[in-house]
């Protein structure tokens, strides 16, 4: 079989796999999923033992040390893609839900039941945990999942998609619900993204060269996420302590993460304090400034940014500064610069928090609390298949019922229309 056949018929035994999935009940589809989240942390060593081979083919290529991070799995990383499937288990089921019955005046009586989508395809990078992460939300969503890493994280992928597909056997339940495609050649995702008639949504996780590759080459629907230039506000009445503690985090714990903050703004009226204080923060962590004019006067030892600065999703220990006018200028920076994806003020005024939540229109808007929050796990939702920059048909984390869609449905008492 070539390439084409070979995806072809991966995607066709998914199709009918995803058949059976659609009809389970709830109680088996969680036994399911503590079932292979037992699994994952009985067999942490065989992961581990894969792992190593993936994190030493980075080290080898030279990869950033933040990219390295994402690839990382030890005992404390495996416990929570055991958690994730846990917690995905303990959400209410979906599939099935009847929403907004109501009456015409002919006696029918019509609806909407929720639905899953069918056969998913989810193509990402680096972080092996998307592994389980999609894996359990797809299956309790009802639907059959291809998951297609990249060639950096194949041993860590193949070694966690083995170990959830035992347990299907286990079950009984069609292995080919869940299936790692086993080769790193491109040519394996551009087949994919031809196969309309078999798989219903691509869903790509990674950089924005990865997106854009996928978004241009599908033939199926893709929901986006293209990066996470996040940026956090801090305004005039901001208590200085928690404005610190807020932007640490968001920047610091982890650096490689699309949900870590990118472009601090800070309003001009206290810039004089904060400034100095911030930047001496920042580099006391490591990490690299880059300030605008007014920035620079009150901290003349970091980096000039760039306009180039103001849109980049750094992914690392680097961090874009700007001093601005007012709440206008901020919310007007975002609007130019962002990326939908997260954004943060810091504020004792209430109504400039509101404005914020008002007028700030990407996917998830935070007061008060660290961009590193916006996660499905972190948001409720257990394990989430990825952050949706796209308005349609889902906007933010993207949990459970992300992953269906509704049908209507009509009850009647043999009317006939006229």
């Amino acid at each position: 079989m070539n390439m084409a056949e070979k995806m072809l018929q991966l995607a066709r035994d998914a199709k009918d796999a995803g058949r059976v999935m659609a009809r389970l009940s709830s109680a088996v589809k969680n036994d399911l999923l503590e079932k292979m989240a037992n699994a994952l942390q009985a067999q942490a060593g065989t992961l581990i033992e894969a792992n190593e081979k993936d994190l030493a083919d980075a080290r080898e290529k030279g990869m950033a040390p933040a990219m390295i991070d994402r690839l990382v799995l030890d005992e404390k990383r495996i416990g929570a893609m055991a958690d994730g499937l846990r917690e995905v288990a303990a959400l209410p089921d979906p599939v099935g839900e009847i929403t907004g019955m109501w009456r015409r005046p002919n006696g029918i009586q019509v609806g909407r039941m929720r639905i899953p989508l069918g056969v998913i395809g989810i193509i990402y990078e680096s972080r092996p945990n998307v592994t389980a992460d999609a894996a359990g939300l797809c299956l309790k969503s009802g639907n059959a999942v291809i998951l297609r890493g990249g060639s950096e994280a194949i041993h860590s992928n193949t070694a966690i998609g083995g170990i959830l597909r035992e347990q299907l056997q286990k079950m009984s339940l069609p292995q080919a619900a869940l299936q790692v495609v086993p080769v790193t050649d491109r040519a394996a995702v551009l087949e994919l993204l031809k196969l309309e008639e078999e798989i219903d949504l691509i869903i790509p996780r990674g950089g924005e060269g990865l997106i854009r590759f996928v978004s241009e080459n599908s033939r199926i629907p893709v929901i986006k996420h293209y990066k996470g230039v996040c940026h956090t506000f801090v305004d005039a009445s901001a208590d200085y302590d928690m404005a610190e503690k807020i932007c640490v985090n968001a920047k610091v714990q982890r650096p490689g993460v699309c949900n870590a903050m990118e472009t601090l703004l800070i309003h001009k009226d206290i810039a004089e304090t904060f400034v100095p204080r911030i930047v001496a923060t920042m580099r006391h962590h490591g990490v690299e400034l880059r300030g605008c004019p007014l920035t620079r006067v009150f901290a003349p030892q970091i980096k000039e940014a760039t306009e180039e600065d103001w849109g980049a999703e750094f992914l690392d220990l680097i961090l874009a500064v700007r001093i601005v006018e007012d709440i206008d200028e901020a919310i007007t920076h975002i609007q130019k610069y962002g990326s939908l994806h997260t954004e943060v003020i810091v504020t004792r005024d209430y109504e400039n928090s509101q404005r914020f939540l008002r007028e700030v229109n990407s996917s998830v808007i935070m007061v008060n609390a660290s961009s590193r929050f916006s996660d499905g796990n972190q948001l409720g939702l257990g394990a989430e298949i990825g952050i949706s920059t796209t308005k349609l048909h889902s906007f933010g984390p993207m949990g459970l019922e992300d992953l269906t869609t509704r049908k209507f449905i009509v009850l009647g008492d043999g009317q006939i229309r006229a």
